[in-house]
């Protein structure tokens, strides 16, 4: 298993937030966190990072990183697309896409990704020299995604991709993330309101309550259950 997670607790000041949670992400898959508001899927993906205090243990590739530093964490090819996509507004697409490279030695293959990005992503590519914060919502999500892929990273965890889209281009979106995890085999860890959605790009799902996984499965099985779609998934 690339990422194990066992025992994992976490803290915002003295409010525990996580309770033992545990749970894996093995090359090239693809797994959803689901759950109501507040039920800890964002402080997972802030834990694995190092954004947060945690207890527990936090294995990648077999090397426990619970509490490394955040930017230690990315040097291992561990990408964050945070919830607000964090795009650096008054700078251009084409500068957002090279300073997700930073961890990167310069050289052509940062221009090869580039348009490796561009051919995922056109209308990034029409819009290479505008700046950021001119972009509608859709397109600076996709350039959120576009700027964590130049890590080159062999996880992504993706917050909330859909929040504030309009359907079409939700299902764009998704319809790209699944293309790429088949090319490039980059896992996915992906925490979403949209549990139809999430459930149809996952092959496994995790349910959390309360900051404790109470449901461990198989996608299908997870949208199958209509007891857990009406009282945790809303559809």
């Amino acid at each position: 298993m690339m990422l194990e997670v066992e025992g994992l607790n976490a803290f915002y000041g003295q409010n525990q937030a996580l309770h033992g949670v545990a749970f894996g992400v093995d090359e090239g898959q693809v797994r959803a966190l689901l759950g109501a508001n507040g039920a800890g899927k964002t402080t997972i993906l802030r834990a694995i990072c190092g954004m947060v205090r945690v207890t527990g243990d936090i294995r990648f590739d077999g090397r426990d990183v619970a509490g490394w530093a955040t930017e230690d964490v990315v040097r291992l090819g561990v990408a964050h697309v945070p919830e607000g996509r964090g795009t650096f507004l008054r700078l251009s697409v084409e500068e957002n896409l090279q300073l997700g490279a930073m961890t990167r030695k310069a050289g052509r293959d940062i221009a090869d990704d580039i348009e490796r990005v561009y051919i995922h992503f056109p209308r990034l590519r029409e819009r290479r020299m505008q700046q950021a914060g001119t972009l509608s919502g859709g397109e600076q999500q996709m350039l959120a995604v576009g700027r964590a892929l130049m890590l080159r990273p062999r996880l992504l965890l993706l917050d909330e991709p859909s929040f504030g889209l309009a359907p079409l281009i939700v299902e764009e979106l998704f319809a790209i993330l699944r293309q790429i995890n088949a090319e490039t085999g980059v896992a996915m860890l992906i925490v979403e309101q949209n549990a139809a959605l999430a459930l149809e790009l996952a092959e496994h799902a995790y349910l959390l309550e309360t900051g404790r996984v109470v449901m461990d499965a198989p996608a299908a099985v997870v949208g199958a259950d209509e007891a857990v779609r009406r009282a945790y998934l809303g559809y």
